[in-house]
């Protein structure tokens, strides 16, 4: 079942387009890969989805429904959650307290959160702000899945973190898609590590969509990469 349907979207600011005639899908239970340079429009993306952007033309659906003329909080009850490259967390809040801002005392979800995330337990009463680059992205995905969200939306995990430590993080978005069955819609700019989680990768390059294809068949051919946008360093 799809999840996020994109068909010919436009979207931008102040009527400038900065992604031009976008076509996406996200399914039930898999990991999808935006990928693409600085400034090639994926963030926007992510926002527009999120209902924080303005379509200027074609659409979204999330879950069978336009999100056109939606506020972002009823988008996000219907069940997404966006975790922005910022991390958007309360650094003078404990890591307990950034948790049940959206789940309640003794939750299931919040417990099967931690379970993928069992390095955040010892560290509950400590402060966000006092956390590692790693524990705190952590504790942003961990906090999104405490909403138990059907299509979960990753905005640069691997931001600031040294790549071992991004090795260790991306193979828990795998392991969320499989179990709980939330598809997922991840911007890497760490393109090998993304295609080694995902099951497909979608490549913008100025607000265009220039390479789609299985995370397999761009891992084989990455001269397809290459020529697309990356200059030869993938």
């Amino acid at each position: 079942m799809s999840l996020l349907t994109i068909s010919d979207m436009s979207t931008g600011y102040n009527g400038v387009s900065v992604v031009r005639d976008l076509n996406l899908h996200v399914d039930e239970g898999e990991v999808v890969a935006l990928l693409g340079p600085n400034g090639a429009g994926k963030t926007t993306t992510l926002l527009t989805t999120s209902a924080l952007n303005p379509i200027l033309s074609g659409d979204i659906t999330v879950f069978g429904k336009s999100i056109k003329g939606r506020r972002p909080h009823l988008v996000a009850r219907d069940g997404l959650a966006h975790v922005p490259e910022d991390r958007s967390l309360f650094f003078q809040l404990t890591v307990r307290e950034n948790l049940r801002l959206k789940a309640p005392r003794g939750s299931a979800a919040l417990k099967e959160a931690l379970g993928y995330f069992p390095a955040l337990e010892p560290l509950m009463d400590r402060r966000a702000g006092l956390l590692s680059g790693g524990e705190q992205q952590m504790l942003a995905v961990a906090r999104a899945l405490t909403v138990k969200p059907r299509l979960l939306m990753v905005d640069e995990m691997s931001l600031g973190l040294a790549p071992i430590i991004v090795e260790r993080l991306l193979p828990i978005l795998r392991d969320i898609a499989a179990k709980s069955g939330t598809g997922i819609l991840l911007v890497e700019q760490h393109v090998h590590l993304a295609l080694e989680v995902a099951d497909r990768a979608y490549v913008l390059s100025h607000g265009n969509l220039v390479l789609e294809g299985t995370a397999a068949h761009l891992r084989q051919n990455s001269h397809l990469l290459e020529s697309s946008y990356l200059g030869g360093e993938v």
